[in-house]
């Protein structure tokens, strides 16, 4: 997702701050002046930031421009719409596809086009543009601004960090989760059916191996009923050969970044993958993001895996799934004698202001302002977008409680406080794009898995060099203690 044109070195933060000579500093007074504890202890966030914009911002009118992926101008409306209103500031939405949001960003600002304020791309992405010189840290404005332990009501806070600085505000909850079934699953002929195949009860797998029988199981194309609908086109096709991977306790990289990902664990997990990929439905292999919603909304599969956003659209009470599901977190192993329950945070929409704003504080306010308790429960509450729960409030609201079902909030909310983080590199979109290759040529067959993982650990060799190995090992070992604890203390090196 990184484009190939040379970027300009990251900003010091001076540099970044110098920005602002000409702009909000000069009109506004000097904002940072005021500490964000200050005046009413039980002032709400987002009103403190009103008023600091009535206090010493200008009647002048300003506009920000705001770059967003298609579909998320639905959560942020009623957002952007109070905002103005209180403050006076106009925010121009820009919206553009899924997968151009980050591309589009770093070409502004190689080419100094000045287009965005402030932008909204995936929490994966934000090494890549902080390497590319292409955010702005927001460290000072954090200090200046945020209430002691505002990010502490952040579930999955992991993302909005890089290389011991602050650059975004996590604003989607985007928890890998799975959908099964509830009346295949609840069917007294298939549990008899299944305890006499295989002698235990038919239940919510807990590991992927038992996700794979099941979707065998109910996979009868000749009755019109499939196993399942994971994902098998090349861009998502990495994150559940992820999940399978840490399932079986390996690390995907030593503490040096030596790749463990072609040993065994890795050449096992893809076979597996390889072999589920025959309970599938039909046509799973062009299926995309919405396709599989309205796909799995006919009611014939029995898996699917998925987002809130899946969750929101299966809701709706013209979903043929409405009220039919039942949920889990994704799948995980069996080591020694106990489970390891692996959740996956894969996605997820970062608020970050982008280095050539000519407004970075007050891009910074509105970011604040947007990911504030109050106005975040707004957005997260919209039925027509897919920002998902991630802070602690969200899961009491009853906007949010009818959108998603009280079910799935509570699979949802466990996943969130669990979840192993993406492999949050500089190269980030290198690294996936590598692997997605390797396991898209094993599991259309044109390479043998134990080949495709040996080329792909071959490329990541050449990432983590390029990337500046011995900053790169630093990066990853923060990462690795970053894992939650259950997990950290299951996994090995070989």
């Amino acid at each position: 997702m990184i484009c190939k044109t040379d970027p300009p070195p990251a900003l010091s933060r001076r540099d970044a701050l110098e920005l602002c000579a000409g702009g909000l500093m000069s009109i506004a007074g000097g904002l940072r002046a005021v500490p964000a504890n200050a005046g009413n202890a039980e002032q709400s966030v987002d009103a403190y930031v009103v008023q600091v914009l009535r206090d010493r911002f200008s009647a002048q009118s300003q506009s920000l421009r705001l770059l967003l992926p298609n579909g998320s101008g639905a959560n942020l409306g009623p957002v952007i719409a109070a905002f103005t209103a209180q403050t006076g500031v106009n925010i121009e939405p820009i919206e553009v596809p899924l997968d151009e949001v980050v591309n589009t960003l770093i070409l502004d600002n190689v080419l100094d086009q000045r287009r965005f304020d402030i932008a909204l791309p995936a929490t994966f992405a934000l090494p890549d543009l902080v390497s590319a010189g292409t955010l702005l840290p927001l460290d000072e404005y954090v200090a200046a601004h945020e209430p002691a332990g505002f990010r502490n009501g952040i579930l999955y806070p992991t993302g909005d960090t890089f290389d011991g600085e602050t650059y975004g505000f996590q604003t989607d909850g985007d928890a890998y989760l799975m959908f099964y079934h509830a009346e295949m699953i609840s069917s007294t002929e298939n549990q008899e059916r299944f305890a006499e195949r295989f002698g235990h009860r038919l239940e919510i797998p807990r590991t992927w191996e038992e996700l794979d029988r099941q979707m065998a199981f109910f996979h009868a194309p000749e009755d019109g009923v499939f196993g399942g609908l994971l994902f098998r086109v090349p861009q998502f096709l990495a994150w559940e050969w992820w999940g399978r991977f840490h399932s079986k306790g390996v690390w995907p990289m030593a503490p040096d970044l030596t790749p463990q990902i072609h040993g065994e664990a890795g050449v096992t997990a893809l076979e597996e993958m390889i072999r589920a990929t025959d309970s599938l439905a039909p046509g799973h292999e062009n299926i995309g993001l919405f396709e599989n919603w309205e796909r799995y909304a006919k009611g014939d599969i029995y898996a699917n895996i998925g987002w809130g956003g899946t969750q929101k659209y299966l809701n709706q009470p013209k979903s043929g799934m409405r009220g039919r599901m039942v949920f889990g977190p994704t799948p995980g192993g069996q080591i020694g004698q106990g489970p390891l329950a692996v959740p996956y945070f894969n996605w997820g929409w970062n608020f970050v202001v982008s280095a050539t704003s000519d407004y970075p504080e007050l891009a910074y306010l509105f970011s604040l302002f947007a990911a504030s308790p109050r106005m975040s429960t707004l957005a997260v509450g919209q039925t027509g977008g897919f920002f998902d729960p991630f802070r602690a409030e969200h899961y009491q609201d009853a906007k949010i409680i009818d959108a998603y079902s009280a079910p799935f909030l509570k699979v949802h909310r466990e996943a969130m406080g669990n979840a192993i983080p993406d492999l949050y590199l500089k190269g980030h979109s290198e690294y996936f794009s590598a692997l997605a290759k390797g396991l898209d040529a094993a599991v259309t067959g044109a390479l043998k898995p134990e080949v495709a993982l040996q080329g792909v650990a071959q490329k990541w060799e050449l990432i983590s060099g390029k990337a500046g190995h011995a900053q790169q090992v630093l990066r990853w070992r923060d990462l690795r203690e970053k894992y939650p604890p259950h997990v950290k203390a299951a996994l090995r090196d070989l």
